[in-house]
């Protein structure tokens, strides 16, 4: 938890009063939202609306002024214009109100001045009643990092344990974060672990609660869906170590995919992509989105004046690429990319699977959106299938090139407005509350539930399958049947120097090489292998092996084999944390028997 972080827990936990300037009795509006919610967490609200003065609002008497309040007053929430702070700042002053707290959006230096001069706290651009959810762990249903780590048990309707620094932990260390992150001890039971909640719904307290949870207005589970608090705790651990605000975990990398981008597209939109992806991200792009009327151009992500003018088009609404692509290793420019992208109004989008967070960070050089298969790494054992879309809050929905979902008002919703009404939530809200809640590709809580588990190890693994994968790279370039390897990790390779930027611990363990001896020689290898698993997955703990023309882009013609620079010879291999003496051997064994195909 940083200061700020701390300085907010401080603030909320101390204060019992709330006037909120600016508020509306428009149940569909952010004020109101913030209200409700707030008013359900104990908090007394003094609505302040000249118009509606000496009426009610959520059972509260509205008052014309601060001036007006007859009671003592702690923070002072303000949904107004910037320009009308200094003088609220002011009045906050003279009732004697300890925090001036400006609302998402809204920035007042000079108002903050004002404020700290007379001994005020002051929170800018920040909403309580997201702070509040997100600090006290209450986002069931958003799977929002709340940057708090803790070994102590979290109390139901009880106050908490007193301990040092409230019991929580400072950190940014990966190693950390695997973890903790998003996994505090069970509050009901005290389990240490996780549990796996296996419920298809969750019970209401009331039919106001129900309403209020439908209306978004106050966060919890409602249908399995939707959300789940196994899922949850996996969400945060995901954005943590990403550095993020929130994630969206789904049944699948494809349906990550699909998630990430359903909230920007429309009939006749179209994303511009890197020609290096996986093969079947490739058949997604350019065939089965078509279904939807969304059309995708692929481009080679190098050239980046081919990128600057592809994305020129208006229709264009995202900018897609892979961190380390799959099979082939090429490391992706983020930081221009990002800039390509902002240039033109449009959110930077990056497949981090290879990598992982560990590896790479997308989110420090510019990226926007990141997605993941939770089936390769981060699960890390074959026993998952997941996919997570996590979302850095960086971009700002309202100044897009064009509007989407999240601009709009949303009929389903009573014409609310995401970006408004949730601000840097917007984007993964609308993720759990509309796309999953339609088209339905829930991560199973079991999957969540293991891949909790796998995620633990993923430092102490990337160390090993780039410690091993180095070794292999090294053995095949010298193996005399082996054409070329591509592995960004030599000095010759034409990614050197990108993957030293982007990064850590080597150049990633997968990889592919290509054999002199074609197609037949490639699938007789596969076959002869006796350690290495021949099967379509990649980033397990087993060395993996799999022959691309014949199988994971068998679906692509000649010429979108060539683009993907897949050919005939090419083998893929995923690098297991085995001993990395018998996974030469293996290798080296299975060479050994192409002997006829090799000049």
């Amino acid at each position: 938890m940083t200061d700020h972080e701390l300085q907010i827990v401080t603030i909320l936990e101390q204060a019992k009063t709330i006037a909120v300037v600016g508020a509306s009795d428009d149940w569909k509006r952010p004020s109101f939202y913030v209200m409700k919610y707030l008013q359900k967490q104990g908090y007394r609200i003094a609505p302040i609306n000249p118009r509606l003065a000496g009426q009610e609002i959520l059972g509260e008497p509205v008052f014309a002024s601060l001036s007006d309040i007859p009671f003592a007053v702690d923070i002072v929430d303000v949904f107004r214009r910037p320009d009308d702070c200094p003088e609220i700042a002011r009045d906050a002053i003279a009732i004697g109100a300890k925090c001036l707290w400006l609302q998402i959006g809204v920035v007042s230096h000079a108002a903050e001045k004002i404020a700290q001069d007379a001994g005020l706290s002051v929170i800018m651009n920040k909403c309580p009643k997201i702070e509040h959810s997100r600090l006290s762990g209450l986002l069931g249903n958003g799977g929002f990092a709340s940057g708090l780590l803790s070994a102590r048990r979290q109390k139901v309707s009880l106050p908490p344990v007193p301990a040092r620094n409230g019991g929580f932990v400072t950190s940014h260390n990966l190693e950390t974060l695997a973890v903790h992150a998003g996994t505090r001890p069970d509050g009901a039971t005290g389990a240490r672990i996780t549990p796996l909640y296996q419920t298809a719904a969750f019970t209401f307290d009331d039919a106001d609660h129900a309403a209020s949870l439908y209306d978004l207005q106050e966060p919890g589970n409602v249908y399995g869906r939707l959300s789940n608090p196994t899922t949850a705790a996996l969400e945060q651990k995901i954005a943590s170590l990403d550095g993020a605000i929130g994630a969206c975990c789904v049944a699948s990398g494809h349906a990550a995919q699909l998630i990430a981008l359903y909230p920007l597209m429309a009939p006749g939109r179209k994303i511009i992509a890197s020609k290096h992806l996986y093969g079947g991200s490739i058949t997604q792009f350019t065939q089965s989105f078509k279904s939807f009327g969304w059309d995708a151009e692929l481009v080679d992500i190098h050239d980046l004046g081919a990128v600057e003018r592809a994305v020129e088009d208006q229709q264009v609404t995202a900018l897609f690429a892979e961190s380390l692509s799959n099979p082939d290793g090429i490391v992706s420019d983020i930081e221009a990319l990002a800039h390509i992208a902002h240039n033109a109004g449009i959110p930077l989008i990056i497949d981090n699977t290879m990598a992982t967070p560990v590896m790479c960070k997308p989110g420090d050089f510019g990226a926007d959106i990141i997605v993941y298969s939770t089936t390769k790494f981060l699960s890390g054992h074959g026993n998952a299938l997941g996919g997570a879309v996590v979302d850095m809050g960086q971009f700002d929905w309202a100044k897009a090139r064009t509007s989407s979902a999240l601009t709009e008002p949303n009929p389903a919703y009573h014409g609310i407005r995401f970006a408004e009404t949730f601000g840097t939530l917007s984007y993964i809200t609308f993720c759990h509350a509309s796309v999953l809640r339609d088209l339905g590709p829930t991560m199973a809580p079991m999957n969540a539930f293991l891949t909790l588990t796998g995620m633990e190890t993923l430092p102490l693994r990337m160390r090993q399958h780039n410690e091993n994968a180095k070794k292999v790279a090294e053995f095949l370039r010298a193996h005399p049947k082996i054409a070329s390897v591509s592995w960004s990790g030599f000095h010759d390779s034409p990614c050197f120097e990108l993957s030293q930027k982007y990064l850590t611990l080597g150049a990633g363990s997968v990889f592919t090489f290509t054999l002199k001896g074609g197609y037949e020689a490639g699938q007789r290898l596969v076959e002869n292998c006796n350690l290495l698993s021949h099967l379509a997955n990649v980033g397990d703990t087993r060395s993996l092996i799999i022959h691309p023309a014949s199988t994971t882009h068998r679906q692509l013609d000649d010429q979108q084999k060539q683009q993907a620079g897949i050919n005939n010879g090419m083998i893929r291999v995923s690098i297991g944390i085995e001993n990395s003496d018998d996974i030469i051997a293996d290798l080296a064994g299975s060479l050994d028997s192409l002997s006829a195909d090799a000049p």
